[in-house]
């Protein structure tokens, strides 16, 4: 699936990717081809497809968060293209057992090395003319984070927002009540015309959660 973004300084596109579905976005500065991963699940042949098509120089392979869903190709993606991973520092200890998480599901995945940065709230990625905002939105997982791509209109929620949905918080390391907090708080406050990227399923926005989302109203 190919998207256009709402900066004409930013490329985009999302795949679907994985057993579980799980959307893995790449976005890259149009004038110099920099470019992110973010959450590189399972099928590392379709997403090096994409960088290669577009010919795009990738610097980062980031993680809203460590789950198996969206880690799947980190380690085979990152070594591939020679870049280092970036997830939030709360979330390393899921991340070191994706793995075994993996095997509980029936599937297979590398041991995904050490990151290469720990992110924290406020941290800035610079990738070209393009700048990612991390924003710390904990609930789904302790260090589940989402990515403002500043002055282009697009967030990247990973598993905090979903189209009419919220993440899951019963896994371990979960909060009902750190996830409402993270939306109310941290999302339902940015401009309504921001397109939400999301971890699975269809892309939204802000004002259509903050009226319609039954989880979590504005």
């Amino acid at each position: 699936m190919t998207s256009d973004s709402d900066s004409e300084q930013v490329g985009l596109e999302s795949l679907v990717v994985g057993p579980l579905a799980e959307n893995c976005h790449l976005l890259w500065c149009l004038r110099t081809h920099k470019a992110v991963i973010v959450d590189p699940g399972f099928d590392e042949v379709r997403i090096l497809k994409v960088v290669r098509r577009e010919q795009l120089d990738v610097e980062w392979v980031l993680l809203t968060h460590g789950h198996v869903d969206h880690v799947g190709a980190a380690a085979p993606v990152a070594r591939e293209l020679g870049v280092p991973i970036a997830v939030h520092e709360a979330d390393q200890v899921i991340l070191r057992a994706a793995p075994q998480m993996a095997f509980m599901f029936g599937l297979v995945m590398e041991q995904i090395p050490d990151p290469g940065r720990l992110l924290s709230d406020g941290d800035r990625i610079e990738v070209g003319d393009m700048v990612l905002e991390t924003m710390h939105t904990p609930g789904h997982t302790p260090g589940g984070v989402s990515f403002l791509v500043q002055g282009a209109g697009i967030l990247l929620s990973g598993d905090t927002l979903f189209y009419r949905g919220v993440g899951r918080t019963d896994l371990p390391g979960g909060s009902w009540a750190d996830l409402v907090h993270s939306i109310r708080s941290r999302l339902y406050v940015l401009d309504g015309d921001t397109k939400v990227l999301t971890g699975h399923g269809p892309s939204t926005t802000i004002a259509a959660e903050r009226r319609m989302n039954p989880f979590v109203s504005g």
